[in-house]
C-alpha cells in the first residue's frame, strides 16, 4: 500500500513538472478622454475626433505601440504632458503611466433605417500588433471613459460613453505560414449619439401634419363643391411629395427605406383614399342616387377615421 501511495505522489510530482502552468496576459488598463467630435459624414461612413489616451501597466512589454483599427486618416498621434518625454512615468504604486493626443478621422458604418428617431455608436478602437490576446491584454480603466463637460455637438444629443473589451480573432495568418497569432486584444471607446426628438418631432412629423388636415380637410367640404375638394388631395399629396424629396437629398443613397419613408407611404395612401372617396362622391352625386346630408355624415367619420389611422400609424411605426 505504502508503495502504491509512493507511485502516485511520483506520478503527480512528475506530471506537475513536465506540465508547467501557462502564463498570464499582462494587462494594461486604458482610459479616454473626448475633447471633441466632429465631421460625422454619412455619405463617407466616417466621423473626426480628437481625444486623449492613456495607458497604466506593469511589466515588460510597453502596450502603448498601438494601431488604430478603424482609422481612416492618420492626422497626429503625440506624447502629451511631462514635456513632450516619451519614457514611461512610474507612479507612486509602481505603476508605469503614459498618456498620448490623438486626432484623426475614423470609420463607422452609419445605418439610418430609423431616420429620424436613429442613434449611432461610435467607436474608436485600439490594438497591439506586435503582442497577441495570451501576451497582452487590455482592459478599462476605473470611470475612464470621460467626454467633455463642455462638448457640444449641434442636432445631436450625446447619451453615453463606454469603454468595451474583447479579443479579435482575424482568422487568418495574412499569408505569412509561421505566423501563428490570429488573436488581438481590442478595445473599443464607444460614443452614443441620437438626434433629439424634439427634430423629429417639429421638423419632421409637423409640417406633414399640417399637410395631412388640408388633405383629410376636404372630406369637411360640402360635394357640391367638387373643384375645391379634388384641389385639396392633389394639392396635398405634391406637397407631401415635395417635403420628402427635400429630406431625402440630404440623406446618403440607403437603397432601403427609413422610418420617415414609411411615415410618408401611408400619408399617401391616406390622401388617395381621400381623393378616390371624392370622386365617388361627386359619381354618386351627379346621379342623385343618395342625399348630400348622407354623404356628409359618412365623409366626416372618414375624415375622423383616417386622421386616426394616420396618427395611430406613426406612433407603431415610430416604436416598432
Amino acid at each position: 500500500m505504502r508503495l502504491l501511495i509512493l507511485h502516485f505522489a511520483f506520478y503527480i510530482l512528475h506530471f506537475a513538472v513536465s506540465s508547467p502552468l501557462k502564463a498570464q496576459p499582462q494587462e494594461a488598463q486604458v482610459g479616454f478622454y473626448l475633447m471633441n467630435l466632429y465631421g460625422l459624414n454619412m455619405d463617407e461612413h466616417s466621423f473626426y475626433a480628437d481625444f486623449y489616451v492613456w495607458f497604466k501597466w506593469r511589466g515588460d512589454i510597453d502596450p502603448t505601440n498601438i494601431e488604430f483599427v478603424n482609422s481612416i486618416e492618420k492626422w497626429s498621434m503625440a506624447t502629451a504632458g511631462f514635456d513632450g518625454d516619451s519614457t514611461p512615468v512610474v507612479l507612486k504604486d509602481g505603476t508605469k503611466y503614459k498618456i498620448f493626443r490623438k486626432e484623426g478621422r475614423f470609420f463607422h458604418a452609419f445605418s439610418l433605417n430609423r431616420f429620424p428617431l436613429d442613434k449611432h455608436t461610435l467607436d474608436i478602437q485600439i490594438e497591439n500588433p506586435e503582442y497577441p490576446s495570451d501576451s497582452l491584454l487590455y482592459v478599462p480603466d476605473t470611470n475612464a471613459a470621460i467626454i467633455r463637460s463642455t462638448l457640444n455637438l449641434v442636432g445631436w444629443e450625446t447619451r453615453n460613453c463606454q469603454l468595451a473589451t474583447r479579443v479579435h480573432d482575424y482568422g487568418s495568418n495574412f499569408g505569412n505560414p509561421e505566423e501563428n497569432a490570429q488573436r488581438y486584444s481590442n478595445l473599443s471607446f464607444n460614443i452614443t449619439l441620437a438626434r433629439p426628438f424634439s427634430y423629429f418631432l417639429l421638423k419632421m412629423l409637423l409640417p406633414l401634419l399640417v399637410v395631412m388636415l388640408v388633405g383629410i380637410g376636404a372630406l369637411l367640404l360640402h360635394p357640391k363643391h367638387i373643384d375645391t375638394r379634388s384641389s385639396l388631395p392633389i394639392g396635398a399629396l405634391l406637397t407631401a411629395v415635395f417635403l420628402q424629396q427635400s429630406y431625402s437629398n440630404a440623406l446618403p443613397d440607403t437603397g432601403y427605406m427609413v422610418l420617415m419613408d414609411k411615415i410618408y407611404l401611408l400619408s399617401y395612401l391616406l390622401i388617395s383614399l381621400v381623393l378616390l372617396q371624392i370622386i365617388r362622391s361627386g359619381n354618386v352625386t351627379a346621379k342623385e342616387k343618395v342625399g348630400a346630408k348622407a354623404i356628409v355624415r359618412r365623409e366626416r367619420r372618414l375624415a375622423a377615421i383616417y386622421l386616426a389611422v394616420f396618427v395611430l400609424g406613426v406612433v407603431v411605426l415610430s416604436l416598432v
